[in-house]
C-alpha cells in the first residue's frame, strides 16, 4: 500500500504492540507494504496477532541478502543460519555439487548458490509442500529437489560426488518444545521441530551415511546447539570422518563440520 494514512499506521503499531510484537513498527511496515488496501490488511494484521509468524503472513523472507518465499507450513528459516552458509561458502568453488538436506524452503542452497556460481544444487525434504516451495526458490539457480527421507532422496548417480552436504535438521529436544516461542511451537510443523529425546535423531542418521555421498575430502556441514555440538561431532566420527565445531557468539549460532579422508 502506498502512502498510507498516518492514523492507519498508528494503528496497526499500536494492535501490533497490544499483541507484544517487540518491533511493531518494523513490522506495520512491512504488513502494509505487502497490503493492496486497508480491507487485505485488516486480513494480514488478524493473522499476525493470532501469532502466525510475520514470514508466513507476508509469504516471504530476508536471508542471507535475499528474499525467500515461504509457504504456510514450512519452516521458516532462522537468520543463525546465516552462520552454516558462510562456513559452506568458506570451503566451495564455483562448479561444485551441493546438496541440502532438510531443506525447508531451500533458503540455505539459495543462499550458497547467490555466493558461489555455477555450483551444482540438490535439495531434499521429506515434505512435499516444503519441496514445492524450494522448487520455486531454487528455479532461479538450476537446483535440483527431491521429496523422500534424508539423502535416500537423492538420485543414486551423485553417491560419492557432493563437495559440500549442509544440513538443517530440526535438533529441538521433545521435552523442550513446550518452551519454545509460541511462533514455532503452535504454527511450524512438529516433525521441522523435534530432534527427539537429546535432539539428536536426525543428526546420528545424517551421519551414519552421509560419508557414502562425500567425495574424497568432501565435507558436511549440520546447524546444530552449543550443548549439542560435541555429540553432533562424535556422531559425525563414529561415521568415519573427521569432525570440528565451529561456533559464532555474535550469531548465536553452532555448526559441526565433518570432512571425508582423501582416500576414503
Amino acid at each position: 500500500m502506498k502512502n498510507p494514512p498516518t492514523d492507519l499506521v498508528s494503528r496497526t503499531v499500536l494492535r501490533l504492540r497490544e499483541a507484544g510484537a517487540v518491533f511493531a513498527e518494523d513490522e506495520a511496515d512491512l504488513l502494509i507494504g505487502q497490503a493492496d488496501d486497508e480491507p487485505a490488511l485488516a486480513v494480514l494484521l488478524d493473522r499476525r496477532v493470532a501469532g502466525v509468524p510475520l514470514e508466513v503472513v507476508l509469504g516471504w523472507t530476508w536471508f542471507y541478502g535475499l528474499r525467500i518465499e515461504v509457504d504456510p507450513g514450512v519452516f521458516v528459516p532462522r537468520q543463525r543460519t546465516a552462520f552454516l552458509v558462510a562456513q559452506a561458502v568458506s570451503i566451495l568453488n564455483p562448479g561444485a555439487v551441493v546438496i541440502d538436506v532438510c531443506c525447508g524452503s531451500g533458503a540455505i542452497g539459495r543462499a550458497i548458490a547467490a555466493a558461489v556460481h555455477d555450483i551444482d544444487l540438490h535439495a531434499t525434504d521429506i515434505d512435499r509442500v516444503a519441496v514445492g516451495c524450494a522448487a520455486r526458490n531454487l528455479a532461479a539457480v538450476g537446483g535440483h529437489t527431491y521429496c523422500g527421507d534424508l539423502l535416500d532422496a537423492l538420485p543414486v548417480r551423485l553417491r560419492g560426488r557432493a563437495d559440500v552436504v549442509v544440513v538443517n535438521a530440526p535438533y529441538v529436544p521433545t521435552d523442550e518444545i513446550a518452551m519454545m516461542p509460541p511462533e514455532a511451537r503452535d504454527h511450524e510443523p512438529h516433525h521441522t521441530l523435534d530432534g527427539g529425546p537429546d535432539g539428536l535423531d536426525v543428526h546420528r542418521r545424517v551421519a551414519a551415511v552421509v560419508g557414502e555421498w562425500l567425495r574424497p575430502g568432501g565435507h558436511v556441514l549440520i546447524e546444530t546447539g552449543d550443548h549439542q555440538a560435541e555429540l553432533t561431532a562424535e556422531a559425525l566420527r563414529r561415521g568415519g570422518l573427521d569432525a570440528t565445531v565451529a561456533r559464532s557468539e555474535e550469531m548465536w549460532a553452532t555448526v559441526a563440520i565433518g570432512r571425508k579422508g582423501l582416500t576414503g
